[in-house]
């Protein structure tokens, strides 16, 4: 009997105002065959928050760092997840993808952040970028997860659809913030 692949483990760090968001993200990721930790679907009622999320930025292999204006000005516990996250990184060996700061729209890079290269979630070639660089660690780590590519359909339909949803949901806020 051969040993199945584990999928790469990927953390996803947010501020709350980027919830809808992020949660299409994770949607998207794992359509794509990623292990998400993302707090509204992997907290149990009961647990202790705190505790699962420092157990979760640890045994993640990757931490995408999800970037908006919104978030690049919050304070509280998403800054704590980052640090965390960056002493983690600073763990590891010269050259490892760990964090992977994701702009959600243009905005600035927090300083602490800025030695990472960012992908641009808004750019014709941001899900795609995402991808390789998640494939290329899953690789090294002899991981589970498909290569995706701008040919393939089915990615382009789970990229379209994440799009969609994303748009249709910023409407929907739109609409509701003015009633």
């Amino acid at each position: 009997m051969t040993k199945s692949l584990r999928l790469l483990q990927v953390f996803l760090n947010y501020t709350s105002a980027d919830k809808l968001a992020v949660e299409e993200l994770c949607d998207f990721l794992e359509s794509c065959g990623v292990d998400v930790w993302f707090d509204k679907k992997s907290l149990l009622a009961g647990q202790k928050w705190r505790d699962e999320i420092s157990r979760a930025i640890r045994k993640s292999d990757i931490v995408i760092v999800c970037l908006s204006k919104k978030a690049i000005d919050k304070d509280g516990y998403v800054q704590k997840e980052i640090k965390f996250a960056l002493d983690k990184a600073d763990e590891k060996s010269e050259g490892k993808i760990y964090i992977i700061p994701v702009r959600l729209e243009k905005c600035n890079t927090p300083e602490r952040l800025a030695e990472y290269q960012w992908v641009d979630l808004f750019e014709e070639d941001g899900f795609e970028r995402l991808m390789y660089s998640l494939h290329s660690y899953a690789q090294r780590l002899k991981l589970s997860l498909p290569l995706l590519s701008r040919d393939d359909q089915t990615v382009n339909r789970k990229m379209s659809t994440f799009i969609e949803k994303r748009l249709a949901k910023v409407e929907l806020v739109k609409r509701q913030k003015r009633l």
